[in-house]
């Protein structure tokens, strides 16, 4: 399985930066910001209205700009093309 990566938005600098999926669901996406022995593993909850994803690394807020239903199709997308490989 290859790893996943996504953008997400650091909105102390405005800038954007790519960081590698740790976990998915609905309700939460672990993400990791860095490699080796410098990483940080951060948690992006959705906010009140669904719309993206938020959390705090460091003390800087990241956003990712992706809607909770968005998400959700994407895991299950995701385990859908996980089952139908196992089948063959």
């Amino acid at each position: 399985m290859s790893e996943q990566k996504i953008e997400v938005h650091v909105t102390e600098t405005d800038m954007k930066m790519q960081v590698t999926v740790f976990s998915k669901s609905a309700d939460r996406i672990e993400v990791v910001l860095g490699e080796g022995i410098h990483s940080v593993k951060c948690e992006l909850l959705p906010n009140a209205n669904g719309n993206a994803y938020v959390g705090s690394a460091m003390g800087r807020e990241i956003v990712y700009e992706c809607s909770r239903d968005q998400v959700q199709q994407d895991v299950e997308l995701e385990n859908h093309d996980y089952r139908d490989s196992r089948r063959r």
